[in-house]
């Protein structure tokens, strides 16, 4: 008897969790607020559905749940740039630091700094990072040459290794080479110049380059770089554009076939993505910046 009961609730129980219809997802914010005063440049998410942002004015690294969109300071900057950013599999934050001529690697988990490099001495713009498998590589926007921090086994190395670029890339007055990915086939380096909207493959081993074929067409004010496959998604900020590129499997050619644009940029600088959508924090060169000037983030779909 017992038994034909708790058969009977058991039914019961499952007929209702049938009947009842799956709760929706909740959609994930599509603006969020970065605190005031806050010059945005860099993103990077991940690891998990977060995003962390560098500060241009004080170098601080805020993280937000992209589920929420609320966030909070988890490293305090040094009062020098942070710009380009990436995380690895390790936790830990690669962080440019523009016009301070250095790099460091942030701990996610605590906020402390790992490891500083110094990359330049005079003027410099150390602007971007990538990851590659074995190593970060990190532009200058002012100088000719790429840094390289070698990652054997993961370990962090004493000291970085510079590699002079040459070839068809030739840098001139404003902002050089700012944005950069890996080719996809893994065996190049993307450079993005964006005071001539050229786009450039350099060899890892000799640091010579060679400007990519895009048929004529000129990515102006080219910034932020993101590969996914063999699609690149080129951020044009003062144009408030991203343009979607399809490139060669080796990078060498390519062809702009769209560009995404939105009401809400407001000179977005660089781009990230998590699960169908890409985020760009606005980062308003054209507003002068005080303690009280807001910053948000938008993402789009891909």
């Amino acid at each position: 008897m017992r038994s034909a009961i708790l058969k009977t609730a058991l039914c019961a129980a499952l007929a209702g969790v049938l009947l009842t219809p799956p709760a929706q997802a909740t959609p994930l914010p599509d603006t969020f607020s970065l605190p005031n005063g806050f010059q945005p440049e860099g993103i990077e998410i991940g690891p998990g559905p977060f995003a962390y942002f560098g500060s241009r004015a004080t170098g601080s690294i805020y993280r937000a749940d992209l589920r929420t969109g609320k966030g909070k300071i988890i490293s305090n900057g040094p009062g020098t740039p942070s710009l380009g950013l990436k995380s690895d599999d390790r936790g830990r934050l690669f962080v440019a630091g523009g016009n301070a001529g250095n790099a460091r690697v942030v701990d996610l988990r605590t906020g402390a700094v790992l490891k500083s490099y110094p990359l330049a001495t005079g003027a410099s713009f150390v602007n971007d990072v990538v990851l590659t498998r074995d190593a970060a590589w990190i532009t200058d926007s002012t100088n000719p040459v790429l840094y390289k921090l070698p990652l054997r086994h993961g370990k962090l190395p004493g000291q970085a290794v510079t590699l002079s670029l040459t070839g068809a890339l030739q840098y001139a007055d404003g902002i050089n080479v700012n944005g950069i990915a890996a080719t996809p086939d893994g065996k190049g380096l993307l450079l993005i110049q964006s005071n001539t909207g050229k786009l450039f493959r350099a060899d890892p081993r000799t640091g010579v380059t060679t400007e990519v074929n895009l048929g004529g067409e000129l990515l102006t004010n080219g910034d932020g770089l993101l590969l996914n496959g063999r699609k690149l998604y080129v951020v044009q900020n003062r144009l408030n554009a991203v343009a979607v590129l399809h490139l060669s499997h080796d990078g060498t050619s390519g062809r702009v076939t769209g560009r995404l644009t939105d009401e809400r940029f407001d000179i977005p600088t660089t781009v990230a993505a998590f699960g169908k959508r890409l985020y760009l924090p606005n980062a308003r060169f054209s507003t002068p910046p005080t303690p009280d000037t807001p910053y948000d983030v938008v993402s789009i779909k891909r």
